[in-house]
């Protein structure tokens, strides 16, 4: 068992959204669930149940009822979900038009704006009144190579609303990534920006925007908003317009919401595309739907008067899922910029002047401001803050202290992990049991997860690949351009057939009921043949002060493998004989001697993905001397340079 680090109080269990929704089943299904274990059993063994008390307990809006919640729920892939409802999902996410805040946009230059929820039915109602006029239908694709603005939101929800399939990417991303991606799916309309600014910089995209347009015949018009300049000049950019001039001047539209099935297309989300193109994912608006507020409103329990926001580009699933809560009613803040520009302490200046009381972070970033020192808990005024959601990647129980520590005791905080895959978690927090060191608090309701083990048995209390052994909503609809759906199936089912295998190593606990993860499966390491996964490596070397991150591979050396360790170190420090030692003792005595690494190398950054994921197989194609296919798929491509033709990796 971790550390206890929180318990919520009896008042906090009883205002909760979940324990309300507990009351909901007990009264429906005469139950007496009073745990949060008990409503999660239930909620895996009575699926049907379960997922048709959620559509009426978040308030699905339909046109038409369903008639039957699922065909086949053992089906997979290929379960069909609520049959026969017909709904709109951005409908779901404009229930509210009054004057409460829906957006507040935060610049890194201090730029901000303001919208009201009856000014965001406004604006959705011109754009789509604009994109109808110009042939936008159902099934069209639109895509966003856009900061994370405002006009991104308007521009996502004017698509979903006549039933077009939208799709997005960060400018901060080069024109070949967003080729790779868009290029694909053959969209008619591109929406994007001037530039953007970032670490007090400015950097105009259009001449990127321009590349994109060029190489993709399809796209009809390009809408481009103003960020960097006031009326930027477009010349060069094929069939573009200015998104204001684009938009249409009639007032108080009312907006025609496509009644479409519930497994009508809604997001096309891409997968990280280090090994290749990435993978195209066809998302269905209902199962985004009723998966997102099902983790909203129970899991996160976001109530009307939160303030929420995360550290997030609309690359990121993250991007899509803080979108919904627009459902909740609730204020989002859209922040663009790096989140420790102008220094460290940006964010939390943000939550104490905002009042935030959700706020959604990585992984990287607690482990970025805990080697600094950082302490917001005592340097601003959190008093607004409830919880921290953070994701992305595994983070060290001494991430978790640091949180409880360092920035508020009392403070849900909610580490989750699922995938884009998904567009949701497998694994997150309630707001109605303890959080443990180290440990996701629960896996998600509804989401049958097991841990197997190599023969394919279900184990507690021992690590092993994360499965999900029912179909759930939100599970890929298809790849796009997969006519047989051979590479969906060889994605998540080759392995154990009609069992979801994710990627994940874990460990469930039997005592807490939480969930331990050690990283990607598929960066496995094989020393002498002996199985080890990278992040036992990092889960010691990055909780030496010395070290701010890490990264580790495996080597091909005279008919072996050797583990190969590379360093960012904290500012201050080198990688001297002492430190290297240092570490090798660290992983011989708290790992074992199978972990030390042959060789421990300082760079000056670590390669990661739009997704906040460690690049492990791009470094080791690299050292191995076979190409990196798309660097442009790395927020931080730039970082690899440093890995290739390395002296110290040819000898022993």
């Amino acid at each position: 068992m971790g550390k206890l680090l929180w318990e919520p109080t009896e008042e906090r269990k009883r205002n909760a959204n979940i324990t309300k929704f507990m009351d909901f089943v007990n009264k429906r299904y005469k139950k007496n669930f009073r745990t949060y274990q008990e409503l999660y059993e239930w909620s895996i063994s009575k699926i049907p149940d379960f997922w048709a008390s959620v559509w009426d307990f978040v308030g699905i809006k339909a046109s038409k009822g369903y008639n039957t919640v699922v065909d086949d729920v053992s089906k997979m892939p290929g379960a069909k979900w609520f049959i026969g409802a017909r709904l709109n999902f951005a409908e779901n996410l404009l229930r509210y038009k009054d004057d409460h805040t829906a957006f507040v946009f935060k610049g890194e230059t201090q730029r901000s704006a303001r919208m009201s929820y009856a000014e965001l039915y406004d604006s959705v109602a011109r754009l789509a009144k604009s994109l109808r006029e110009m042939g936008v239908a159902p099934r069209d694709r639109v895509v966003g190579y856009m900061p994370n603005m405002i006009e991104t939101a308007v521009a996502m929800l004017a698509t979903t609303s006549i039933g077009a399939t939208w799709s997005s990417c960060a400018t901060d991303i080069g024109p070949m990534a967003a080729l790779d991606r868009f290029g694909q799916i053959e969209p008619k309309v591109l929406f994007t920006a001037d530039g953007y600014f970032y670490k007090g910089k400015t950097f105009n995209t259009l001449l990127n925007a321009a590349e994109i347009v060029k190489g993709i015949t399809s796209i009809k018009k390009v809408i481009v908003a103003s960020y960097i300049e006031e009326k930027p000049d477009i010349s060069h950019v094929p069939n573009s317009v200015h998104y204001d001039d684009f938009l249409s001047k009639e007032s108080e539209l009312e907006i025609k919401f496509e009644q479409l099935p519930f497994d009508h297309p809604v997001f096309i989300m891409f997968s990280s595309g280090t090994t290749g193109k990435p993978k195209c994912m066809v998302q269905g608006a209902g199962g985004i739907l009723i998966n997102h507020l099902k983790e909203l409103i129970t899991q996160t329990d976001l109530k009307r008067e939160d303030i929420h926001f995360f550290i997030t580009t609309c690359s990121w699933m993250m991007w899509n899922w803080m979108i919904s809560s627009l459902a909740v009613g609730n204020t989002l803040i859209l922040y663009d910029g790096n989140p420790i520009y102008p220094d460290p302490g940006a964010m939390w200046r943000l939550i104490q002047d905002e009042k935030v009381t959700m706020f959604g972070t990585s992984a990287t970033y607690i482990n970025y401001i805990r080697g600094q020192g950082l302490k917001p808990g005592k340097d601003y005024d959190l008093s607004s803050l409830r919880e921290i959601w953070q994701t992305g990647s595994p983070l060290l129980p001494e991430g978790f202290e640091y949180v409880y520590r360092e920035i508020k005791k009392d403070l849900h905080f909610n580490s989750s992990s699922g995938g884009t895959d998904i567009n949701g978690c497998f694994c997150t927090g309630s707001p109605i049991i303890p959080v443990y060191a180290g440990e996701l608090q629960s896996l998600a309701l509804g989401m049958k997860v097991k841990a197997y083990d190599e023969n394919g048995n279900p184990v507690v209390d021992q690590q092993g690949e994360l499965v999900c052994e029912a179909s759930a909503p939100s599970m890929p609809l298809y790849f796009w351009n997969d006519s047989n759906g051979e590479r969906y199936r060889r994605a998540y089912f080759s392995v154990y057939p009609n069992v979801w295998r994710h990627g994940d190593y874990i460990i469930i606990h039997g005592d807490t009921g939480g969930i331990t993860f050690f990283g990607r499966s598929d960066s496995v390491l094989k020393p002498s043949g002996v199985r080890i996964g990278t992040a036992e490596i990092y889960n010691q070397v990055e909780n030496l002060e010395e070290v701010t991150d890490s990264l580790a591979i495996g080597q091909n050396w005279r008919g072996d493998q050797r583990i190969i360790l590379f360093v960012k170190l904290t500012e201050g420090y080198h990688l001297t004989e002492d430190l290297k030692n240092k570490i090798k003792v660290t992983l011989r005595k708290n790992a074992s001697p199978r972990h030390v690494p042959a060789k421990i190398i300082e760079v000056p950054d670590i390669p990661y993905t739009m997704n906040m994921k460690k690049v492990e197989s791009a470094v080791t194609n690299l050292i191995h001397g076979r190409p990196v296919l798309n660097r442009d798929a790395l927020i931080n491509p730039e970082s690899l340079d440093y890995y290739e033709d390395l002296k110290e990796l040819q000898t022993n």
